[in-house]
């Protein structure tokens, strides 16, 4: 009797944020699906466990862990050549990392660190490992999955260009949600980009899950998010299912640009679905990286 081939045999993933809750979950499932799967960590102690934890439930395969700051460009393209050193295509790209943070900050670049964390952090990491993705479409279909959040649709006043860096008034709730904005608006005008290409990029929302996000905070969030969440939010598990569902459902495999709930396409908000507005904050953040437009359209 001939045994199948595990669906995602000969594929290699890249998922970020994989220390813990949903990253880590869809982290596991692919490689159990028999995926290479190389994780991000901020922390080498924790990305070490997240490794463990994925071999022991997988119980075969190559996992590899890449030492990856969300809020330092530096550390990206760091990150992003390291994972150049270790493999010559990404099949699927899961863009999970992300905070929340109630008191404003900035990040080694000077950016507001929201902002750093939650869109650059995300567009960065794609514009370096876009060539690696693009070759993996060159012989089958490659993917990007970028996770936001339902929070998105607090974002009600759109992106606001005018003080991206929040230096008149910061409220961690509204600046998170704006951020959430920005993944879809990033999605649509990346999806947008890449048609043609082979590659499709995609979005969602995972649920409020119990998974220790929020827990770097003070006060009643982060007492919160330590303490009460696993009682009244929806578990990493559950959590991670549109995930994994747009990283390796046959279902999905053409669709591009779209916004996912419970494995499901949903509607975002009219402030996420302004196309003018994704093009826009495409070339804003371009000039935040120091990325050339014309390179990088090459």
């Amino acid at each position: 009797m001939s045994s199948v081939s595990p669906q995602l045999a000969g594929k290699t993933v890249v998922v970020t944020g994989a220390t813990q809750g949903i990253g880590l979950v869809a982290a596991q499932a692919m490689a159990g699906m028999g995926a290479r799967v190389i994780l991000t960590a901020r922390d080498a102690a924790r990305g070490q466990r997240a490794r463990e934890a994925v071999l022991q439930q997988a119980g075969h395969g190559t996992v590899d862990v890449v030492d990856v700051d969300f809020a330092s460009m530096a550390s990206i393209r760091a990150g992003a050549a390291a994972v150049r050193g270790l493999t010559d295509r990404v099949d699927i790209l899961l863009n999970n990392a992300g905070a929340v943070f109630m008191e404003r900050g900035t990040s080694t670049d000077g950016l507001e660190l929201t902002l750093a964390t939650n869109h650059i952090g995300y567009f960065l990491w794609t514009h370096e490992l876009l060539d690696l993705v693009k070759a993996a479409a060159s012989t089958s279909s490659a993917r990007i999955v970028s996770v936001s959040s339902a929070a998105h649709v607090a974002a009600t006043g759109g992106v606001n260009f005018d003080d991206l860096q929040r230096t008149r008034g910061y409220s961690g709730f509204p600046v998170y949600a704006e951020s959430k904005l920005m993944n879809i608006l990033f999605t649509r005008e990346l999806a947008r980009r890449l048609a043609g290409t082979g590659v499709t990029a995609n979005c969602l929302h995972p649920g409020v899950i119990a998974s220790g996000f929020g827990t770097n905070n003070k006060g009643i969030l982060g007492f919160a998010t330590r303490h009460l969440s696993p009682f009244f939010l929806t578990s990493p598990e559950k959590g991670a299912r549109t995930s994994i569902h747009l990283c390796t459902s046959p279902e999905v495999a053409s669709v591009s640009g779209g916004y996912f709930a419970n494995c499901k396409v949903a509607k975002p908000s009219r402030a996420a679905s302004d196309d003018v507005a994704a093009a826009r904050l495409w070339t804003v953040t371009e000039q935040l990286c120091g990325i050339d437009a014309a390179r990088a359209a090459a």
